[in-house]
C-alpha cells in the first residue's frame, strides 16, 4: 500500500506519517520547501508549488490513497491578506492534485481530506452530526465549505472522497494546547469568558489512527475527528491546571478584550461546538483516549 500526503511534515501530517511508515505502509509526500525533500525506501518527498501550478507528477506513482491535510495554519491573526493565505492555501492545494490526477490514468482510489468542526454553527445547545447542513457564516465556516466543496470534485474520477472533520488537537508538540499551557504554568490560567462554550477536542495518536481506519476500512464521506466525550472551555482549563498541579483562580477573559488583542481570530476562542463521534463508532473505530484527564496525563505527564 502506499499512500500520497500533502501537510505531512505539519502537526497532525507528523504524527500519521510516523503511524503508517510503522504499520509497513509507503509514504510519499509533497512539500513546498526543497529542503525538506527526503528520498528513502518507504517515504519519499516530492516537490510542488501550488500557488505556481507546480507538481512532480511522480509523486502520484503507484499512490492508492491521497491524504491532504495541507493549508496555512488559522493560529496566526487575521489580517486581510492572512485570511486570503488561509483560503488559496487550501483551495490551490486541493485543485492542483485534482488537475494532476485528470492528466493521467493514476490508481488513485480514494482522497481523505482534512476539514474543521468550524464549519458548524457556534451553539452551547446543539449537537452537532455529520448530517448537520448548517454553515457557520463566520470566516472558518466560509474556509470550510470552500474547501470541502473542492475535494468533492474528486468523485467526477470515480474517486472514493472522505473528510475528517477535526475539532481543537491535543498533542504535546504544537497546537492549541501548547499556546494554553503557557499561562497556566505561570499560574494565571483562565477560562475565555464564561468557559460555558464547548470544545469538541481529540488527541492526536487517535486522530492519526482514525485516517488510517477511513483508509483502511474504504469509508466514504463526512467523519467528525474527536472525542466522544466533548468538554467545555471551563473543565478543560481546569483539568489542564489540575493535571500540572497548578491553581486557577482568575476570572473568566472578556470577549472584548481578546478581540482588541486577535482581532477576528478571537472567534476561535468563544464558538461552541459540541460535536458528535457518533459516526466513526459505529464504524467500528475504538478511541484510545476518549477520556480528557487520560489524554492530558498521556501528553503532560
Amino acid at each position: 500500500m502506499k499512500v500520497l500526503i500533502t501537510g505531512a511534515t505539519g502537526l497532525i501530517g507528523s504524527e500519521l506519517v510516523k503511524l503508517l511508515l510503522q504499520r509497513g505502509v509507503k509514504v510519499n509526500y509533497l512539500t513546498s520547501s526543497k529542503s525538506k525533500l527526503i528520498k528513502e525506501e518507504n517515504y519519499q518527498g516530492f516537490y510542488w508549488n501550488p500557488d505556481k501550478g507546480e507538481i512532480d507528477l511522480d509523486a502520484f506513482e503507484e499512490v492508492e490513497c491521497l491524504i491532504n491535510l495541507a493549508g496555512a495554519t488559522v493560529s496566526k491573526k487575521w489580517t486581510p491578506a492572512y485570511k486570503q493565505e488561509i483560503i488559496e492555501s487550501r483551495v490551490l492545494s486541493t485543485r492542483l492534485l485534482y488537475q494532476s490526477l485528470l492528466k493521467d490514468s493514476f490508481e488513485v482510489k480514494q482522497i481523505i481530506s482534512a476539514s474543521a468542526i468550524g464549519v458548524y454553527p457556534s451553539s452551547e445547545t446543539t449537537i452537532y452530526t455529520e448530517e448537520s447542513n448548517q454553515i457557520d457564516n463566520s470566516f472558518l465556516g466560509c474556509v470550510v465549505a470552500k474547501w470541502e466543496d473542492e475535494v468533492k470534485n474528486f468523485a467526477k474520477l470515480g474517486i472514493r472522497v472522505s473528510f475528517v472533520r477535526i475539532g481543537l488537537v491535543l498533542a504535546p508538540d504544537g497546537g492549541a494546547l501548547t499556546e494554553m499551557l503557557k499561562p497556566i504554568k505561570l499560574g494565571l490560567g483562565a477560562t475565555f469568558g464564561s468557559g460555558k462554550q464547548y470544545q469538541s477536542w481529540i488527541h492526536i495518536k487517535d486522530l492519526a489512527r482514525i485516517f488510517s481506519f477511513i483508509m483502511d476500512n474504504e469509508l466514504e464521506g463526512i467523519y467528525n475527528g474527536v472525542s466522544p466525550y466533548p468538554v467545555t472551555n471551563e473543565v478543560l482549563v481546569k483539568s489542564i491546571a489540575q493535571t500540572l498541579d497548578k491553581p486557577l483562580f482568575l476570572p473568566g477573559i472578556p470577549k472584548m478584550a481578546m478581540k482588541l488583542l486577535l482581532g477576528e481570530m478571537h472567534e476561535l476562542l468563544y464558538s461552541s461546538q459540541h460535536v458528535s463521534a457518533r459516526k466513526i463508532l459505529d464504524e467500528g473505530f475504538q478511541f484510545k483516549y476518549s477520556n480528557l484527564d487520560k489524554a492530558l496525563q498521556d501528553i503532560l505527564q
